[in-house]
């Protein structure tokens, strides 16, 4: 039975792991053990390639020998194309891991043997398997072994019995083709006798070049059934999987700093939630850069891993620009915790810079990731592509925890008339923060204010800051007869308040001098009423003593 049974009642599907980046994320793992898979596509859509890596990461990664049968590049030629991509082809062949056997048909040869059948590639092929003991087979490309084969019956059965024969080796085999016109091969028959099909498209849209792969069939399994891009590079091929659908990705209740002091008042929890997606827009020079960059740097002094995508400055302009405000990026990508990633958005098509985000987050394993800006994306993909891109984006960034804040470059003046880069992200984005331009008479001034923050109370007023040598300054509110006052106004309103603090402050002073005079009047006035009523007590008591000496006088006389 190719079936096992598991303890849930359920039938676990056998398959080969690719070992490629994504394409086993796609498959819900790997190919069909002991079966033949059909990849076909154009030329230089990656068909080799991609074959070759499932031989390699089978040997090295899962311990399972290989043998690759090309029949139209030599040997030699092969080891050398794959060596640029790290692939040591003969390493494996010394360590007798890997066969790399290279059948040149020719059309006049077949002609001389007469009636055509696959006896001899059969045995080549079985002697092959058998020396090493392997399980996986590639052949590479089917065409050529029938190029010079015009009769369609005999083609047809012995296709049909290749791959039975492969199937009953109980060999993980891919079989290589050629895209037809009308079907998917050039013969139409590989598709329907294989258990799993694979097209790989290179397209052009708009002079970017885009890889693409699409599971056409997969019998006995669930699979994914979109176009997934695909990216072939320094270290193979990566396969980009549309992330889940699914809303359940873990959540932390820690907060971590904006990196900016003002702007933590304006939250309540000090911060945005670790894993949030946060969002900067305004319009060119309100210093969404130099906030992301301030983000950037209280990361990385926290230890936290950090990437910058700069679309618009190398990186090391990046770090002179930040560096006149006290930010000292250059530190940080010395200890390792900070890289920084500039190119053109026009380098890639959107899959591919999301392709490559993937790669570096699995590489590096950052926690904190910084696209400066998103809006640039806009020029190399349609409206509903950014869209898509951009929801694979969070979706993805939301799968690793990862806390990820995006800078978005406003064309419009009307801020109830977002750009597509906003209007695309800011309902998926956890934290939105605008950034504005605020004119006054001759003069223009910076804001920022909240628009949403999920789960957290913020604060609903527009303040103003300024940029200094040392950085962004937050400036408190200031409100006037109009509303909050910015600039000059700010200025004349301050000192307005200060001459009034002043004269406030002068008549308070002369109040408490004319009372201090008042008291020490009437300290006076008390002072004298006192010696008055002492005299009148003397005068009464003079008067009481002469008066008590009379009457003894008088009393003495009439005793006399």
């Amino acid at each position: 039975m190719a079936y096992k049974k598991a303890k849930s009642q359920q039938f676990i599907f056998p398959k080969s792991p690719t070992g490629i980046d994504g394409l086993d994320d796609i498959t819900n793992g790997g190919f069909p053990k002991g079966r033949p898979t059909l990849i076909c596509g154009g030329a230089g859509c990656g068909k080799t390639l991609f074959s070759m890596q499932f031989l390699i990461k089978g040997i090295t990664e899962y311990n399972e020998p290989g043998v690759f049968m090309s029949f139209e590049e030599p040997s030699d030629d092969l080891t050398l194309n794959v060596k640029s991509l790290g692939f040591d082809i003969e390493k494996l062949k010394a360590d007798k891991k890997l066969i790399v056997d290279h059948v040149r048909v020719e059309r006049s040869e077949i002609e001389e043997a007469g009636e055509y059948d696959l006896d001899g590639l059969f045995i080549r092929l079985g002697h092959a398997i058998d020396s090493i003991k392997a399980t996986r087979v590639v052949l590479d490309t089917i065409e050529s072994l029938f190029g010079g084969l015009d009769n369609q019956a005999i083609l047809r059965a012995e296709l049909r019995r290749l791959f039975h024969w492969l199937k009953a080796k109980g060999v993980t085999a891919i079989v290589t083709g050629e895209r037809g016109e009308a079907t998917l091969t050039r013969q139409g028959l590989e598709e329907y006798v294989s258990d799993c099909v694979i097209v790989l498209d290179h397209r052009v849209i708009d002079q970017v070049s885009t890889r693409r792969l699409r599971i056409v069939k997969y019998r006995g399994s669930t699979h994914g059934t979109n176009e997934y891009p695909f990216l072939i590079d320094e270290e193979g091929i990566s396969v980009l999987p549309i992330t889940s659908l699914k809303l359940d990705n873990e959540v932390s209740s820690d907060v971590v700093s904006t990196g900016v002091p003002g702007l933590n008042e304006m939250f309540k929890g000090g911060g945005f939630y670790r894993g949030s997606n946060i969002l900067v827009s305004g319009t060119a020079g309100t210093a969404k850069t130099t906030i992301a960059s301030y983000f950037a740097n209280e990361q990385c002094e926290k230890n936290e891993k950090t990437i910058y995508f700069a679309f618009e400055e190398s990186p090391q302009q990046l770090i002179r620009n930040m560096k006149s405000i006290g930010i000292d990026l250059q530190k940080h990508i010395k200890k390792g915790t900070l890289q920084i990633h500039s190119s053109r958005p026009s380098l890639n098509g959107l899959e591919l810079h999301l392709l490559t985000l993937r790669k570096l987050i699995k590489e590096y394993v950052p926690t904190t990731i910084i696209i400066d800006p998103i809006s640039n994306l806009i020029t190399v993909g349609s409206q509903d592509e950014v869209r898509s891109m951009l929801v694979r984006l969070i979706d993805m960034l939301k799968a690793h925890n990862i806390t990820a804040l995006f800078t978005s470059l406003n064309k419009r003046t009307d801020e109830f008339r977002p750009d597509l880069a906003e209007e695309s992200v800011s309902s998926l984005v956890d934290i939105w923060i605008t950034v504005r331009d605020m004119e006054g008479i001759g003069e223009r001034n910076r804001g920022i204010f909240i628009v949403k923050a999920r789960g957290m109370g913020h604060s609903n007023k527009v303040r103003e800051f300024v940029i200094t040598n040392e950085g962004i300054e937050l400036l408190d509110v200031e409100l006037g007869p109009k509303g909050i006052l910015t600039g000059s106004e700010r200025q004349s309103h301050k000192m307005k308040k200060t001459l009034s603090d002043l004269k406030h402050q002068n008549e308070i002073s002369r109040k408490d001098r004319e009372i201090e005079r008042k008291r020490k009047v009437l300290e006076a006035n008390i002072e004298a009423l006192r010696n008055e009523f002492e005299s009148a007590q003397e005068e009464l008591s003079v008067l009481r003593a002469t008066e008590e000496l009379y009457e003894k006088l008088t009393s003495k006389k009439k005793k006399e």
